[in-house]
């Protein structure tokens, strides 16, 4: 059979970390059927930075249960495809992983727009999918599962941490589409709940990279804090272009999406410190679980610059979907979802992570940083914390059918 250069581009794609998921300790079980597991990610495109590790973690995943024996008596085997920050690149794949590899599940998606543009295809093929980023809330779908943060989990806690007792003008600048609009609206809505008043707030698409413009009515605003959902490569330029003109130290910057893309790492002690955060894991964690994870990682990817909780949230969902096959004792769909309906748990890196049944998210510990030195320093720790801006609107034990995300009003 003659292939093409596209079919040459896709097995390229899809081999080499399938044949990286089968250590040598199951050479023996290669007669038996591996079981697939999808992945979507992009590892080139301004969102690369962010896609790396999240393939990187799921390989340590797949690699520790092989290496434990398999999953019912069966080794895992990855499908990965690099999805290269493209949406379009995203559906392709995913009819592909859905229609041509039949996988049992998918881990996938960084943006918001990703996962939109890819979740009505596992609806349709009834695939399986993980979402496990953070992102703005309100996916309300029995098909899938989102194991990353929320803005009732790391919003609601940064903006009033940041804004103190005398914050009260603020200015908020994000990314031009539905995490960065949203993201904004909760934005507005913690301040307003503090007492203090937004005086703008600004989007930018992903390719913005001049921010002189904005720089100059935030400082003819002059707010007391300044707000950042900025997204991806591009924007990373808005902090040292922040710097250059002399505002680091005027005006102090918190931020929903700082350090997802290696910023600390990327710029300079100058441009990164001070900087505020709030995510559901910081890399810094010392507890036990957490320096295992990021010593098995480092070691099987040494080059990885940072381990954000994009990645740590990909491993924490992939156990997830490990103990929910185990419960089930098999790969189905709905048996799988049925058994981590259930209200499984996984203690990982970023501590106790357990299935809300209601919303199929997570309620999971929450940090808030500071960065110092071009490292993050957790000021303080929220335990348990509860999508409960997603459960206003999201019952999928009452309406089992749903599958669509809400614009929760704000």
């Amino acid at each position: 059979m003659a292939l093409s250069r596209r079919d040459l581009l896709r097995t390229a794609a899809a081999v080499p970390l399938s044949t990286l998921a089968m250590p040598a300790v199951l050479r023996s079980a290669r007669a038996e059927t591996p079981i697939l597991v999808g992945s979507l990610h992009d590892q080139s495109g301004p969102i690369a930075a962010s896609g790396t590790p999240m393939v990187e973690s799921l390989k340590l995943g797949i690699e520790e249960v092989n290496a434990a024996g398999g999953l019912l008596g069966r080794p895992l085997q990855l499908v990965h495809y690099d999805t290269q920050s493209n949406i379009q690149m995203y559906s392709q794949y995913a009819q592909q992983l859905a229609v041509r590899d039949k996988v049992a599940v998918v881990h996938g998606g960084i943006t918001s727009a990703s996962r939109e543009a890819i979740r009505p295809t596992f609806n349709r093929f009834r695939v399986l999918y993980f979402y496990n980023v953070l992102y703005e809330g309100g996916v309300c779908d029995r098909n899938t599962f989102c194991t990353g943060t929320t803005p009732a989990q790391t919003v609601e806690k940064l903006v009033p941490y940041a804004m103190g007792k005398d914050k009260k003008k603020v200015y908020i600048i994000a990314a031009d589409y539905n995490y960065g609009q949203i993201t904004a609206k909760w934005m507005q809505k913690y301040v307003k709940d503090q007492g203090g008043e937004t005086v703008s707030v600004d989007f930018f698409p992903l390719d913005v990279t001049n921010f002189g413009p904005t720089i100059s009515k935030i400082q003819a605003a002059k707010p007391d804090l300044l707000l950042s959902a900025l997204v991806g490569g591009n924007h990373t330029a808005f902090y040292r272009q922040w710097t250059s003109a002399g505002m680091k130290g005027q005006i102090p910057i918190a931020s929903t999406t700082f350090g997802l893309v290696n910023e600390p790492s990327t710029l300079n002690a100058a441009e990164s410190d001070g900087v505020l955060g709030a995510y559901g894991y910081f890399e810094e964690l010392t507890t036990p679980a957490s320096t295992a994870y990021v010593a098995k990682l480092k070691k099987q990817s040494p080059s990885i610059p940072y381990i954000s909780e994009l990645a740590a949230a990909t491993y924490e969902g992939f156990y997830l979907w490990v103990e929910g096959v185990k419960k089930a004792k098999s790969i189905d769909r709905m048996a799988v979802t049925e058994a981590l309906e259930t209200g499984l748990s996984f203690d990982g890196p970023t501590g106790k992570v357990t299935i809300d049944h209601a919303t199929h998210h997570v309620t999971r510990n929450a940090y808030l940083a500071a960065v110092k030195d071009r490292k993050w320093t957790v000021r303080e720790t929220f335990p348990d914390a509860k999508p409960q801006d997603t459960a206003a609107v999201c019952n999928l034990i009452k309406n089992p059918r749903d599958n669509k995300q809400y614009e929760i009003s704000i």
